[in-house]
């Protein structure tokens, strides 16, 4: 039985379907085809009205895919990004005159027939058949929406694509059954409305509000007759027509819509053969799509924001339908970007290393409490050309990043934290002499660890014994591998993983004691995040970059939130602080400090110098820089960055001064609270060099990771033959 509408019965138009049989109805489809009509009429003979009877009435419109806008957290544009340059608009923002010129040149018997226009199919079948060859189509504007609707929802997948355009009889039925539908639940009106919002007016531009941008500069509605007579012209044969590319034969088009129009008395003769006198006059706007048009150099953050988007369950249960809805677009995306930061780290990193220097830096800026990323640079631009690069330096494999850099001896205070945090005090003593075996075995979380390498500080005059806070302002390579030795491995794992500190390739971090010396690879945005701790009472927040999203009606969409968990106690982060003041305050971060305010942080340089590190923070701003060679083969000896030659490089002499500038800018004009503190004794600072023999053994509590148990330990990892010695004091 053939398939009835609510109410009973069939409409009226499937009646005269039905009642002009099967040759009209694949008179139809061969003239929508625009194919031969000579003795093909009877091509569909059998089982052409069943199948027509058959497909169902419900035509699925997909979302129409937009521009959307991505802001910084004062609502400043940083780029506009789209899979479709779109932007939908009401026919009360169209001009009269792309209405009249649209329907005139593509269905003139628009309002006059229904979904299909038998006149139509009559005599583009007779002109067909008299020439023996394709002259004319008699698709109607509703069938043309159909299929545009057919495309769109096909997206960017070229398959779908092409079973959406295929030329086959039985797509043109389904064509017809669904243009049906459309004209009883649109109306003529919003057809058309839905037509110019959706068809392609070629050089990227979907939809007739884009058109005029692209083309004029203006709006939809600004469109004056010989505009909307050049666009309504295009629709047919967007690149044939194309009036940037061949003027002349978009002039011919453009005049004969205007004939049509004055042939329909849309307008009168007069105006027709006056605008068809006047010239082509465009104002191109090129097209500005996606992150590489990002302002302030914050085409890395906008790229990262997308990965977020097609990562995070909150945008759809599967990366398919994320990707989905990303390519819609249509949404504003608000960041937590802060333009103030943005410019000062990007600044400062352009200041000190040079866009065609042998090595490249990147930094990020987050805030204690909340996560937010405040501000993500780079030395090398986001893009395809010399000296530029689409891998975002700061961030993580997954996220768009490379493999992560060892972060040195910045990853000392993370080893200092698990200490304290473990009973440890900050008066703590080692020997610490210049170069030692690694002690072995050390336990690890389900095991020991046993090795036969040793490691050595930066310089000779480096000898114990220290302290925790001398240590950790000179950096002393050896004391931390007997901090890390005593306390065992296990506790410094954990407190890693409680800081979000973590492999940028993704892997567990290895438990070797070599880890305090910062030799397995991480990332900018990782490390200031960890750091974002110590400033924050010990509460780690996980960084976010997405503050708030409207899609396409204004409505409110679900955005990740950081997520906040105690990493130690607020004593153990207050006496970092007072370590790590020390740094930058009679320490190897000296030429990093702020004046004016509160600041504290770590230098760190890894073995042979591939990379150097400054990671520090005050109570509102964490902040890493990162700088080296992203393909880990130029070490950092007789190098010029920036314009300065240097000997060999530092994490204080390069990436400390970009932190320094960095922030300064940053904070400009904002609070600068005090960081709390602790007091700390230092019982081996007024020692000399060698006196420890004349002092008796160094104290130190019993090794709970086996130090002492086997002297002459040592330890070595697979694939980093360069760092046996351990890492760099920094």
């Amino acid at each position: 039985m053939p398939k009835k509408r609510d109410g009973g019965g069939l409409s009226k138009t499937q009646q005269a379907a039905k009642f002009l049989g099967v040759s009209v109805l694949a008179g139809a489809v061969l003239a929508g085809l625009a194919l031969p009509a000579a003795g093909a009429l009877g091509l569909t003979a059998k089982g052409s009205v069943e199948g027509f009877d058959d497909i169902p009435t419900n035509l699925k419109t997909p979302p129409l895919s937009q521009r959307t806008r991505i802001l910084d957290a004062k609502g400043g544009e940083i780029a506009k990004v789209y899979s479709r340059d779109r932007t939908v608009v009401g026919l009360k923002d169209m001009s009269p005159y792309i209405q009249k010129a649209i329907v005139a040149i593509e269905d003139a018997r628009f309002y006059e027939h229904g979904a299909v226009d038998l006149k139509g199919i009559l005599r583009a079948v007779n002109k067909n058949a008299q020439s023996g060859g394709v002259s004319q189509g008699a698709s109607t504007l509703t069938q043309q929406y159909v299929k545009n609707v057919f495309v769109e929802e096909a997206g960017d997948d070229p398959d779908k694509v092409a079973q959406a355009t295929q030329q086959t009889i039985g797509r043109k039925i389904k064509e017809l059954k669904y243009a049906i539908q459309v004209e009883k639940e649109l109306g003529k009106q919003k057809i058309l409305q839905n037509y110019l919002n959706i068809t392609f007016f070629g050089q990227q531009a979907y939809g007739v509000e884009a058109a005029a941008q692209r083309y004029f500069s203006k709006h939809a509605k600004d469109l004056n007759l010989q505009e909307s007579a050049l666009l309504a012209g295009l629709v047919q044969s967007p690149s044939r027509y194309d009036p940037v590319n061949d003027p002349q034969e978009a002039t011919r088009r453009r005049n004969t819509v205007l004939q049509r129009m004055a042939d329909l008395k849309d307008v009168t003769q007069a105006q027709a053969d006056a605008a068809a006198k006047k010239p082509i006059k465009l104002a191109v706007s090129r097209p500005k799509n996606g992150c590489i048009t990002a302002t302030d150099g914050a085409g890395f953050f906008c790229d990262y924001i997308r990965k977020v988007f097609l990562g995070d369950r909150s945008f759809g249960k599967t990366r398919k339908i994320r990707a989905q809805r990303w390519n819609e677009g249509g949404m504003t995306i608000r960041t937590t970007l802060d333009p103030q930061t943005q410019k000062s780290i990007q600044a400062s990193l352009g200041d000190h290393v040079y866009e065609d220097d042998p090595v490249a830096g990147a930094g990020t800026i987050v805030e204690p409490g909340t996560g937010k990323i405040l501000g993500m640079g780079q030395s090398r631009p986001y893009g395809f050309g010399a000296n530029q690069t689409m891998l975002n330096l700061s961030v993580d494999h997954r996220m768009g990043g490379g493999a992560g850099y060892q972060p040195g001896s910045t990853f000392k205070p993370v080893i200092a934290a698990a200490a304290l945090e473990q009973g440890t005090s900050p008066e703590q003593e080692y020997p610490s002499p210049y170069r030692m075996p690694y002690p072995s075995p050390v336990q690890t979380c389900d095991g020991e660890w046993q090795g036969t390498d040793s490691t050595q500080n930066e310089n000779k005059e480096e000898v114990g014994p220290y302290a925790m806070k001398e240590a950790t302002a000179k950096s002393v390579n050896t004391y931390f591998v007997q901090l890390i030795s005593d306390m065992g491995i296990c506790p410094a794992v954990n407190m890693a993983q409680k800081m979000g500190i973590e492999r940028a390739d993704g892997k567990p971090l290895q438990q070797v004691p070599s880890m305090t010396l910062g030799v397995q690879e991480m990332s900018p945005l990782t490390m200031a995040a960890g750091y974002a701790a110590f400033a924050n009472g010990g509460e780690y927040c996980s960084p976010v970059a997405i503050e708030s999203i409207t899609d396409a009606r204004g409505r409110a969409m679900k955005v990740p939130q950081t997520s906040c968990r105690s990493a130690m106690s607020k004593k153990t982060a207050d006496t970092i602080n007072t370590l790590l003041k020390g740094v930058v305050e009679d320490g190897t971060g000296r030429e990093a400090g702020l004046r004016g305010r509160d600041s504290a942080g770590k230098t760190g340089t890894s073995d042979s110098r591939y990379a150097a590190w400054f990671v520090g923070y005050t109570p509102n701003a964490a902040g890493a820089v990162w700088v080296g060679d992203p393909q880990h083969k130029r070490k950092m000896y007789d190098i010029t960055i920036g314009g300065v030659p240097h000997d060999k490089v530092y994490g204080a002499d390069t990436p400390g001064p970009i932190w320094r500038d960095a922030m300064t800018g940053a904070l400009d004009g904002r609070p600068a609270p005090a960081l709390p503190t602790v007091p700390i004794d230092d019982p081996a600072k007024d020692k000399s060099p060698g006196d420890e023999g004349d002092k008796g053994p160094a104290k130190h509590k019993p090794g709970r990771g086996g130090h002492g148990k086997k002297p002459g330990g040592g330890w070595s990892i697979p694939g980093f033959p360069d760092i046996l010695g351990g890492g760099n004091g920094g």
